[in-house]
């Protein structure tokens, strides 16, 4: 709007004084001195007047270097500034004015007219000189008018076998007029004639949307006209009649081709002609039992007509894990036998009975296909109107074949191939990525150098081998076997290593060999050799049995030397010695803790020389040894009163008293273990925790209200710390109760005391020995 004309605000126009809302033009004051009004600028930028057009400096005008943009009036948009509903509208802008409903404002056709585009059709002669039959050909096109830049242009509608070039006659420009200018949407009329570059092109009909905006610019288009038809079109209409491709077979039409010299009859072609691209198809399935799991495999089977040929595809389900091969029979004449034939150009051709036709074929029937049974249970469309029409069948409706949801079963576990270690296979089965497997060091600790013997030969051996024989060595420690064979005078084979050591599978059991299967008459296969176990030597005999073997088995005495041996050269202080005993740092060595290091420090003893050993270094027999017992034991006193003063002799005698009482002093020490450990969780809880103690007396007040007094039960407090977000066990729940709390009834527990108890015992228990 223009800045010199004032618009008086809402209230003077809301006045019920029957005053018109009129304008003010300002440009009738004279340019006085404070008589101008302020002029309100929208850009403040300064405007360039040179710059390059096409690579040439020019000067930028309107009708020199570029056209007048076209404007058109379109409704006013919704102003953005926000007017409060109940209050009177604000007049503090700077430049106000009232929005009547009706007033129209001025935008770019770019923006006003973005996509709108107007469609007429019409057709044109075009003049054929090539032929006498025809003087012109109708040839129809589509107008398109752009109203945002006034461009047009003309495509026609593509015909198959049409032989001329068709889509985009002209492109899109704008299109001058005959009378001068360009063409505009007022030029375009229906029942009208176009000339455009010489054509003249008849406007017959518009759509819809062309007529509204004729009709909101104050021109109706007319009624649609009819296209009239050319001689190559009513020819072409005549040829597209629906007749039957050839003539009918009649013993009138077969006689007169014999009577002519002609004879030969093209079956195959007539019907070839008659029923191209027709195909019925069923749909069927396949019950594949060959696969461990049972599944139903769909098929589609097609048949055509045009050469009674038959093609099978197979439709794969999502995520089926087949390969993408769905042709799974390849399009060609199926014999009724079942099988698929290949035949050469020397065989002799079949008859039609030999093959499937399209009448051998209906919905809920089995069939025996290329080896396989299928079972059709449905049909398209096509193929039900085919037989309704031509074979006088309705074929029944579509049979439900799915099969219930299932849960499918874990596969089994693969047999083991022999390759690499069992462990290793059993990784890649258990996992997507195998891990490193995990390896039994206490097996390997207790049954090393333990290892079975047994003498085997071959079985169904050649007369050369009848007289070998072998030893088959099973290590206990590993579970692994290897073979040898022992040397015999004259027997004329090289002997020695027969079989690498390692885990190998035995072929007979597909398993891994085990102790029992080399028992003496037994059959083992290994690596395609096939065995006969014969005997085994006296211990395999004893641990076959399980004999114990003779107590003690070894010199405790030169134990205990080479344990004093090996201790002081890598520890050499005794006190280091005794923590390295001491696992828990109780002050004291159980009989657990005593085996373990044995262990660890590669004596394999039984238990009972374990005991005995404990037995000599525990001289007080009250179940543990404690520091002044073990320097005593494993070192030399200082001085002695008596000459050649020596050690005290270790008891091999058994003392089922002193057995007892070691492991219950083990018992005790773990259960002393895990009293500390859940007394010090539980009350690092209270203690640490801010604020958790109110929450807990809350919670268990709110539990004990019904029943009064301040007494809970431990599953009580156990429930009031799982609502606060801390989960502990029940028994050590209860074993924190009665440490803090001795000799009280964990059915009547006073939990202020016990709270108190935890803040006041946390110091007591180190959190790390």
């Amino acid at each position: 709007q223009d800045s010199r004309i004032f618009h008086p605000p809402r209230e003077l126009t809301a006045m019920p004084c029957g005053v018109n809302n009129t304008s003010i033009d300002l440009h009738a004051i004279p340019n006085l001195p404070g008589f101008t009004p302020q002029t309100i600028k929208s850009q403040h930028h300064r405007s360039q007047a040179w710059g390059f057009v096409s690579g040439q400096r020019m000067e930028f005008k309107e009708g020199l270097s570029h056209d007048k943009p076209k404007f058109v009036k379109a409704p006013r948009a919704k102003p953005s500034w926000r007017q409060g509903g109940t209050l009177p509208m604000s007049t503090t802008r700077e430049v106000f004015s009232v929005l009547q409903p009706d007033e129209l404002a001025e935008m770019p056709a770019w923006d006003a007219y973005d996509r709108h585009v107007l469609r007429f059709y019409g057709y044109f002669k075009e003049a054929v000189v090539e032929t006498n039959l025809e003087n012109y050909r109708i040839r129809r096109c589509i107008v398109y008018y752009y109203l945002e830049d006034d461009t047009m242009h003309i495509t026609e509608p593509r015909q198959d076998n049409s032989g001329i070039p068709q889509g985009t006659l002209i492109r899109r420009h704008r299109f001058p007029a005959e009378s001068g200018g360009y063409l505009t949407p007022r030029l375009l009329q229906v029942g009208q004639a176009v000339r455009i570059y010489g054509k003249v092109i008849q406007l017959t009909d518009c759509d819809q949307f062309t007529r509204e905006y004729s009709k909101s610019i104050g021109m109706d288009q007319p009624m649609p006209e009819e296209i009239p038809r050319d001689l190559f079109d009513e020819a072409r209409g005549e040829s597209m009649v629906a007749r039957p491709a050839a003539m009918e077979r009649t013993y009138e039409k077969l006689f007169r081709e014999v009577s002519l010299g002609g004879g030969h009859i093209n079956e195959n072609q007539q019907q070839f002609m008659e029923n191209d691209r027709k195909v019925c198809r069923f749909f069927c399935v396949m019950d594949d039992m060959a696969t461990t799991q049972y599944e139903r495999r769909p098929f589609t089977l097609l048949f055509f007509l045009a050469d009674n040929t038959v093609e099978i595809r197979e439709q794969y389900p999502l995520n089926c894990g087949r390969d993408n091969f769905p042709i799974f029979f390849r399009r060609g004449k199926l014999p009724k036998d079942g099988g698929a034939e290949v035949r050469g150009p020397a065989d002799t051709v079949g008859t039609a009975d030999e093959y499937f036709n399209v009448n051998d074929f209906f919905v809920g029937q089995r069939l025996q296909l290329v080896g396989h049974g299928f079972f059709v249970y449905d049909c398209d469309q096509f193929t039900r109107a085919f037989f309704r029409e031509h074979l006088g069948q309705e074929l029944i409706d579509k049979i439900d074949v799915r099969l219930p949801d299932q849960q499918p079963d874990r596969p089994p576990t693969p047999p083991y191939t022999g390759f690499g270690t069992w462990d290793d296979s059993m990784g890649s089965v258990l996992s997507l990525v195998p891990k490193v497997p995990k390896k039994d060091f206490h097996k390997m600790m207790s049954q090393d150098g333990k290892i079975l013997r047994f003498t085997a030969r071959f079985v169904d051996a050649k007369p050369e081998d009848a007289q070998r024989r072998f030893v088959i060595n099973y290590h206990l420690f590993d579970d692994s076997v290897s073979v040898h064979e022992p040397p015999q005078r004259n027997l004329g084979v090289v002997t020695g290593k027969f079989l690498e050591k390692g885990v190998h599978l035995n072929q007979m059991s597909g398993k891994l060999f085990e102790p029992r299967d080399l028992l003496p008459g037994n059959i083992v296969q290994v690596f395609n050799h096939v065995f006969e176990v014969l005997d085994m030597d006296e211990y395999t005999a004893k641990y076959m049995n399980d004999v114990k073997p003779p107590y003690p088995s070894v010199d405790l005495p030169s134990i205990v030397e080479k344990i004093r041996e090996s201790l002081r050269q890598q520890f050499p202080l005794v006190r280091d010695i005794f923590r390295k005993f001491d696992r828990d740092h109780s002050g004291v060595i159980t009989f657990e803790e005593m085996d373990e290091i044995l262990k660890k420090f590669g004596f394999q003893l039984s238990r009972e020389e374990v005991m005995a050993l404990f037995r000599h270094f525990d001289t007080a027999h009250d179940g543990q040894v404690s520091y002044n017992e073990f320097c005593d034991t494993l070192l030399d006193e200082d001085y002695s009163t008596r000459m050649l003063n020596r050690k005290a002799m270790i008891e091999t005698t058994q003392d089922q008293g002193f057995a007892s009482r070691a492991v219950q002093r083990t018992l005790q020490r773990g259960e002393t273990e895990r009293v500390r450990r859940a007394t010090r969780s539980v009350g690092e809880v209270l203690y640490q925790k801010t604020g958790l103690v109110a929450k807990l007396r809350s919670e268990l007040h709110r539990m004990t209200a019904g029943r009064g007094g301040q007494v809970v039960t431990s599953e009580e407090l156990r429930y009031a710390f799982l609502q606060t977000g801390h989960s502990f066990e029940l028994e050590d729940i209860e074993r924190a109760i009665l440490f803090v709390v001795p000799e009280v009834d964990l059915n009547a527990i006073p939990y202020i005391t016990l709270f108190e108890g935890f803040e006041a015992s946390y110091h007591d228990l180190a959190a790390i020995r």
